[in-house]
């Protein structure tokens, strides 16, 4: 349940969930280089509503990250950057229920 994104590997990840994941975001560039990636989140096609914990380093609108769409096959995309070495990710929903 737990998946590493590694920001050296790209900056286009997707993953489809099959339980609950904890995500963590490692290898970000040094501080003072601006990085920034996007996350496809895919639930199971059996509609099980899966739950995905960020790290804590993760800054979201409002400080509240968003709840994943729990249908079956579900699609929803985040984006995230970082421009401080990965001390602070801000992270954003970009679509939710994407069909």
């Amino acid at each position: 349940n737990a998946t590493a994104l590694n920001c050296e590997a790209g900056n286009v990840f997707s993953h489809t969930l099959t339980e609950n994941t904890t995500f963590t975001f490692s290898n970000p560039p040094a501080s003072g280089t601006a990085f920034g990636f996007s996350l496809k989140i895919i639930q199971d096609g059996s509609a099980s509503g899966y739950t995905v914990t960020w790290p804590g380093a993760v800054d979201w609108p409002a400080a509240t990250a968003p709840t994943l769409t729990a249908t079956a096959s579900a699609v929803d995309q985040f984006v995230f950057y970082t421009h401080d070495g990965g001390t602070t990710w801000y992270g954003f929903t970009a679509g939710q229920a994407i069909a």
